[in-house]
């Protein structure tokens, strides 16, 4: 068969910033169909950003839509910001009805309730998928591998928790210490062990208004990543287990992260129920930036339905 040429347009978004250039980068090809998943994993290596969107019609009954998530290295069952992102363009461009107060995505996770806030920009919010709890860890092990020393860690044992993506949460003293951590390939074996999955390093300090936060995912092809929705609702239930935030119901507190990085992130989170038993909802505003179109010479183009 000869190549056929293919048009894909995709926006650019900023997550969980409503300033362009901060919060965390998104591409979204909101009419995916013909896509393949060689092809979306190897276009979200070249456009490298810590997350790639493509759309595709709903398979599930009730879903406005389906979307698949790819890092540079992997695609995964679902993710944060990706989530929030392509929320804001389904509604942007007309997907999903701009007016929409309640819809929801078909993941690889599953369903994925979300909640629109209208105003002037709008605010979206997720449902975090039910939370998978995990062993707890070495608290000296940990601190040496993200180059800290153990008095820099709370009391709290670092432990790994999973929205869809497993990750390790640990908490330490304050910001200065967060900002301190470091995490290679070298420090993830040292912290995962003989576990063969995947693993998300989530570090942070309890604050006034929530937390400070860093998370680094080396093995999924991130080194630092600015903003990571699907570790934030498991975020707030280990502070919560903790007594580092309120689990009281309505409770609301914003975890910052990707300062460090040049990329500052605002992430919400909303607790509903007494200690999150409704819920855990994590919001943010989006920022669009670019609207592009990519040309693409395709020996076969394929459903990825």
């Amino acid at each position: 068969m000869p190549d056929m040429a293919s048009s894909y347009h995709y926006r650019v978004v900023d997550v969980f910033t409503e300033r362009p250039l901060q919060g965390n980068p998104l591409a979204v090809f909101p009419h995916a169909i013909g896509l393949d998943e060689a092809t979306m994993q190897n276009i979200a290596r070249e456009l490298n950003l810590s997350e790639t969107v493509f759309v595709f019609p709903a398979v599930r009954s009730g879903c406005a839509a389906r979307v698949r998530i790819f890092t540079p290295a992997r695609e995964m069952d679902f993710a944060g910001h990706p989530t929030i992102g392509a929320s804001f363009v389904l509604l942007d461009e007309g997907i999903v009805p701009k007016q929409s107060e309640h819809f929801v995505l078909e993941e690889n996770v599953g369903p994925v309730p979300i909640r629109v806030e209208h105003g002037g920009r709008p605010m979206i919010w997720l449902t975090t998928p039910p939370i998978r709890e995990g062993p707890t860890l070495d608290r000296v092990l940990c601190a040496g591998a993200l180059g800290l020393a153990p008095d820099d860690l709370l009391p709290a044992a670092p432990q790994r928790l999973s929205a869809g993506n497993p990750t390790v949460f640990i908490a330490v003293r304050d910001k200065a210490v967060v900002d301190r951590a470091w995490l290679d390939m070298s420090g993830v074996r040292q912290i995962k062990g003989t576990n063969p999955e995947p693993v998300c390093v989530f570090v942070f300090a309890a604050t006034q208004g929530g937390a400070y936060s860093r998370m680094f995912a080396p093995e999924h092809g991130v080194v630092e990543d600015p903003a990571t929705g699907s570790s934030t609702g498991p975020l707030a239930a280990y502070m919560i287990r903790h007594n580092l935030v309120s689990g009281h119901a309505a409770t609301r507190f914003v975890s910052e992260q990707g300062t460090k990085m040049g990329r500052r992130s605002l992430l919400h989170v909303h607790i509903r129920g007494e200690r999150g038993a409704d819920g855990i909802e994590v919001g943010g505003f989006v920022t669009p930036l670019v609207r592009a179109v990519m040309e693409l010479e395709l020996d076969a183009v394929g459903s990825s339905l």
